[in-house]
């Protein structure tokens, strides 16, 4: 059989250096330096609106009365500097620094993106919160942990309708609330309009001169599924160096600016750190997606992806699962999608290997060759990009070896290794949180991320790692035996395909593995069920059972051990809960949040009294 062949894609850092530490340690960097990087990203930005003034930087769709979308409206590199000057200008006369940032509360959107710009050139932090901490809680606790932690000066959001009763029970009123649209009653507020108007003046460039590589750029808070949040410190360095190590490793961005669709939420690294970083750095175009990978929201991403033809796509698992479904039967969406994309990446977590052989499908169906699907690894805390693939034969698991410039430390963590952090695109640590921060970094001062790794190939470095878990997501069984959580459950994720969204491993201190199995709503369609039919009516179907049946049998005949085994199954019929921590903005699950708030569920589990559940049938 002849080797599948692939759209040309050069890989810039093939080759990786090891050596040896204390007993337990090694120590792993690329073998291609760190070039020159600029000294703030605002440099960048001058640059295109200089040299490509009428290039579009940013377009979104127009919001319509009826609540649809219609035309794009486009912001170029001329408008987006003017606009981000006047801003700049704004923060300045109002006397906003480092101990009274802005707070943004609102999504993507165009205003956002020029206010977060403007603040840049400002020498003003930022603070992308998660909007749900504004729409979907009950109690603003996130939200006022974020606004007591960093004292903000100005908060903005889009509109009053949906942003007011939030900005009313948690703002406090000596904070200045800007609003694109609508009026809070009782509270003034400013118009984003009259904001961006502010007529610049020379201070603007005094302001931006003044930043340099220790000047904060802006505050991204992690998810907080288990404690409150903590303020991730984005210095200029992080971001001008993280954007050049992606350059090195990723080639494909400069040979044509890139032109991105995309829906990652900016207050998230991958979306506000990694895409728009991207955007400014190389003179791209970002086309702001509405859509989402939600049954509600992704025909909103599709749409956007048949009619604009990216050169690089970025999504996570569950949005690439959606779009390989669809373009199953959607031949304008492949001729379209496909036309000049040169690389699809995934983060955030595992894509299942049925996933990853359908968009194969499709892709050698419309364009007779495949579409490398890259990977890595990184987080807050590394601005993100810190792991890179070497080759397009990815698997999934693979992540690569370090961007240039990034020293991995690789730690023996009692049968496991976690992976440790230490480059220019590294935190220097938490807001306000010098405890969180001294314990974030070992005696070297490399990051400790948590993250478990192993060789791709014990014998070939080049090719560098593979993940292997979060290390606090494993435990032990009742006999001692430690169940590793990362493998296993995306065994569990690759043999229920396509019916399996995510999985919750049980079993912590008892006897067997257990599973608490997600399902896709394709289930419904497995059952024989409409669309909109109740999902527990779907997972208590004698067709899905039956497939899960299986599913387990197979699982069951393939493990080595009491560890590797799922001894019992049950498939939830409730969704993982943001407003629980169950899962982040952008779909991942977290561990440890289900197993807490669902503890009476893994008992039930554990004692047989779960329905539905299902269990091998092979001994």
């Amino acid at each position: 059989m002849s080797a599948p062949q692939f759209r040309p894609l050069t890989f810039g850092v093939t080759r990786a250096v090891v050596r040896d530490g204390v007993p337990g340690v090694r120590y792993l960097r690329a073998e291609q330096p760190l070039q020159d990087y600029p000294v703030r990203l605002t440099g960048r930005l001058q640059h295109w609106a200089q040299t490509t003034p009428e290039r579009t930087f940013m377009a979104k769709r127009k919001k319509l009365d009826d609540g649809t979308t219609g035309d794009w409206r486009h912001v170029t590199y001329a408008q987006a500097w003017v606009l981000a000057r006047n801003i700049a200008q704004g923060l300045i006369n109002r006397g906003l620094s480092v101990e009274r940032p802005v707070v943004i509360l609102s999504e993507n959107d165009l205003e956002h993106a020029v206010l977060a710009l403007g603040c840049m050139l400002a020498g003003v932090p930022y603070v992308p919160a998660s909007p749900p901490y504004s729409l979907v809680s009950q109690d603003y606790d996130k939200l006022r942990h974020v606004l007591k932690t960093v004292t903000p000066g100005m908060v903005f959001a889009a509109d009053a309708a949906r942003y007011g009763k939030a900005i009313t029970a948690a703002v406090g009123t000596d904070v200045e609330v800007v609003l694109t649209t609508g009026q809070i009653e009782g509270r003034a507020t400013t118009t984003f309009d009259d904001l961006s108007a502010t007529p610049a003046t020379d201070a603007v460039d005094r302001a931006m001169q003044a930043t340099g590589p220790d000047t904060i750029v802006k505050f991204l808070f992690t998810s907080g599924s288990t404690k409150m949040p903590k303020a991730v410190i984005n210095t200029q360095r992080m971001c001008c160096a993280n954007q050049q190590q992606m350059a090195q490793s990723m080639p494909v961005l400069q040979e044509e600016p890139p032109v991105l669709v995309d829906w990652l939420p900016w207050n998230h690294t991958f979306g506000g750190n990694h895409n728009f970083g991207m955007v400014v750095f190389h003179g791209g175009t970002l086309y702001i997606d509405d859509g989402k990978p939600t049954p509600a929201l992704m025909h909103e991403t599709l749409r956007n992806l048949r009619e604009i033809a990216p050169t690089v796509y970025f999504n996570v698992p569950t949005g690439f699962e959606a779009i390989a479904n669809a373009m199953k039967v959607d031949a304008e969406l492949r001729r379209n999608l496909l036309s000049r994309v040169r690389m699809f990446f995934y983060a955030g977590a595992a894509l299942a290997q049925a996933v990853w052989d359908s968009l194969y499908e499709s892709e050698e169906k419309e364009v007779g060759e495949r579409i490398v699907m890259a990977t890595g690894l990184g987080m807050t805390e590394s601005a993100p990009f810190a792991i890179f693939i070497t080759n397009p034969n990815v698997k999934t698991g693979d992540l690569g070896i370090p961007t240039p410039g990034m020293e991995l430390k690789l730690v023996d963590a009692g049968g496991k290794t976690e992976v440790r952090y230490k480059g220019p695109n590294v935190s220097p640590g938490y807001w306000r949180a010098p405890q969180e921060t001294a314990g974030a970094f070992d005696e070297e001062g490399f990051f400790c991320t948590g993250d478990a790794v192993k060789w791709i190939d014990d014998e070939n470095i080049h090719l560098g790692l593979k993940f292997d878990g979060r290390i606090a997501e494993d435990f032990k069984l009742a006999t001692g035996t430690f169940v590793s959580v990362g493998p296993l459950r995306a065994k569990v994720v690759a043999a229920g395909a396509p019916y399996v969204q995510d999985v919750v491993l049980t079993g912590i201190n008892l006897k067997e593995v257990g599973a608490l199995v997600f399902p896709t709503p394709a289930v419904r369609t497995l059952a024989g069920l409409p669309p909109d039919a109740p999902l527990r009516q779907a997972v208590e179907s004698p067709q899905v059972v039956a497939h899960f049946q299986d599913v387990i049998n197979k699982l069951a005949q393939g493990a080595t051990g009491s560890a590797s085994c799922i001894r019992r199954m049950c498939l939830m019929h409730e969704p993982p809960s943001f407003e629980k921590g169950e899962v982040t903005d952008k779909g991942s699950i977290n561990q440890r949040a289900v197993l807490t708030h669902r503890a009476a569920l893994v008992a039930a589990l554990h004692d047989d009294s779960a329905h539905p559940i299902v269990k091998p049938a092979v001994p």
